[in-house]
């Protein structure tokens, strides 16, 4: 991959929890000081490693690292018994020729998938390397304020017998939803850390355009009780000319616009000349703007 890149993803949710905090009962995480939702980028990379696995099964090339019930060790072993199958002991260091060193890191970015995008820390008892992932995601943030429900369930179905002489077999619970939020994660493609002889993963132009669809098809096959209703909504490319890139990232993020539908004109997300009445429920509520005009020389701005 010769070509640097930087991207937007927004995505949306209806009455769901896109990304609860175990530190908080499962509430859908927030910033204290705006109300703006957030998403973490371990939880949108769990999404994209997931499709993965549903686009590429049992593909060579293609297998998740970072896989539910994985024991990384074991992952580990299998490079070493590929690049080094007479070692017997000393699995926690790399060998001293740095040939095979490299040979075992290698291994792990030509056979899983992820490794070559995020990169791994693999240095856990059976020692594999470290390597730094081309590919990495923000935080994806919301564009309003969202006001987090908690809405009280019951189940009618007792646990024990002695639950059910009790209470009649009901039992109470809650689930926090987010009646509408519509959220911006900023991603960056670094083409050195996919091409760099010694240091590149590498992740190849193919394995783009299988994150491309990754972004915007894992809500499809993510749906549960908490993200019934999660879609991705747009995805906005800059495709620059060279490896080291033609231009800013941020120069390149600030060409993109949210706007407000209000009453049948558009207003700035968080404009103080409009409040947010009445709030977002849909994506019809937003218009986005993506500014074409006088893009840098080199960057093209691709729109999904």
């Amino acid at each position: 991959m010769q070509n640097r890149h930087e991207f937007i993803l927004f995505f949306d949710v209806s009455n769901g929890n896109p990304n609860g905090d175990p530190d908080a009962g499962n509430m859908p995480r927030l910033d204290p000081e705006t109300n703006q939702g957030l998403v973490s980028d371990v939880a949108l990379k769990r999404k994209v490693r997931n499709y993965i696995t549903l686009a590429r099964p049992d593909m060579q090339g293609f297998e998740i690292y970072m896989s539910e019930g994985a024991t990384l060790n074991n992952q580990h072993k299998r490079a070493w018994s590929a690049v080094m199958p007479e070692a017997t002991s000393d699995f926690n260091k790399l060998p001293k020729d740095e040939a095979k060193s490299r040979g075992l890191t290698r291994w792990m970015c030509a056979n899983f998938w992820d490794i070559r995008t995020f990169g791994a820390v693999m240095t856990t008892g059976v020692n594999a390397g470290q390597v730094r992932g081309p590919v990495q995601f923000s935080f994806a943030r919301s564009v309003e304020p969202v006001l987090p429900l908690e809405i009280s369930i019951t189940r009618l179905a007792a646990t024990t017998e002695s639950d059910a002489e009790s209470k009649g077999g009901r039992t109470m619970g809650r689930k926090h939803i987010v009646p509408y939020g519509l959220y911006r994660m900023h991603g960056y493609v670094s083409a050195p850390l996919a091409s760099h002889p010694v240091k590149g993963t590498g992740f190849s132009d193919s394995d783009l355009d299988l994150l491309w669809d990754a972004l915007l098809g894992m809500f499809d096959h993510d749906r549960s009780a908490a993200r019934g209703e999660m879609s991705a909504r747009k995805l906005v490319i800059f495709r620059h000319a060279s490896a080291l890139g033609n231009a800013r990232a941020q120069d390149l993020f600030d060409r993109v616009t949210v706007l407000r539908a209000h009453q049948g004109a558009t207003h700035p997300v968080g404009s103080p000349a409009i409040d947010n009445w009445p709030p977002a429920r849909s994506w019809d509520d937003y218009e986005i703007v993506v500014n074409h005009d006088g893009a840098p020389d080199g960057v093209e701005i691709i729109e999904r």
